[in-house]
């Protein structure tokens, strides 16, 4: 019997511009004790970078579903943990959003609490520490009126930063708020990709599946040229056309990436208005 197969690793995050200024962006609410309001077109990687800002591929392994409770053992590296990521269900009222939000803050406090126990050895670690200082609201356009009024009661208990993630438009539906309007210090747009950025992370995508393209032949400048078109800057659908460029490559046996591929690829994505 052959063994089985290993699931592929996920792909490796691909540090853009446009996530280095959505990380000092977060680190500035952070530091003021701000609610900033972040806002883009769909698929540009405002939830991907906020789940790399916060490490919640770990974290979320130790919380768990709703309702959250700190569980397992966190590894010896790891937190501690800063910044806590919250998705309200489609749909919500204050007391889901109120619960959710204190359990969701409950169980990562707990898992910084464990961390620092079993870091006693280590005489430079704190004895107590530091409860989480930003908590990142994710897809706030489904928050109604009063539970927007539910984070903003939990933003004044909790005296901490907030970032509210939504499309664009949402800070204009939040100006009919005052109270919460007024509390808002910064606002960022997060943006396609574009030029460099967009050729950058396109050849770290084809780094991570071994072909590489080199832009000195007019072959792979033909191709970064084909996928730019196709994606248009957008992060996710770089994301999903690369997933089956990979699945073209390995069934042909291919030892590059071409147009051809590239146009292949795209046949099986559904690509609405960018």
């Amino acid at each position: 019997m052959t063994a089985p197969e290993r699931p592929a690793a996920p792909a490796e995050f691909i540090v853009t511009r446009e996530y280095r200024l959505f990380a000092e962006f977060c680190d500035a609410c952070r530091q003021a004790r701000y609610i900033g309001l972040c806002y883009g077109v769909p698929g540009v990687g405002k939830t991907a970078s906020a789940r790399q800002y916060s490490h919640w591929d770990e974290l979320e392994l130790l919380v768990g579903p709703p309702p959250y409770r700190s569980g397992g053992t966190p590894g010896r590296d790891a937190g501690p943990w800063q910044t806590v990521l919250y998705t309200p269900g489609v749909t919500n009222t204050p007391r889901t959003v109120e619960r959710e939000l204190d359990q969701l803050w409950a169980a990562v406090v707990g898992v910084g609490v464990r961390t620092a126990w079993q870091a006693k050895l280590n005489p430079v670690a704190p004895s107590r520490p530091e409860p989480p200082s930003l908590v990142i609201v994710d897809e706030a356009d489904r928050l109604k009126t009063a539970s927007l009024e539910q984070l903003r009661d939990f933003y004044d208990r909790q005296r901490v930063g907030v970032v509210l993630i939504g499309m664009p438009g949402l800070q204009r539906r939040l100006a009919r708020y005052p109270q919460l309007y007024s509390r808002i210090g910064f606002v960022h747009q997060f943006r396609p990709l574009a030029g460099q950025e967009l050729q950058h992370v396109i050849q770290q995508h084809t780094i991570q599946l071994g072909l590489g393209l080199d832009l000195h032949t007019d072959a792979d400048t033909d191709t970064l040229s084909a996928i730019a078109r196709v994606t248009r800057g957008n992060f996710r659908l770089v994301e999903r056309l690369f997933s089956q460029i990979q699945r073209v490559v390995q069934i042909n046996e291919l030892a590059s990436i071409t147009p051809d591929v590239v146009t292949v690829a795209s046949e099986s994505l559904v690509i609405g208005p960018l």
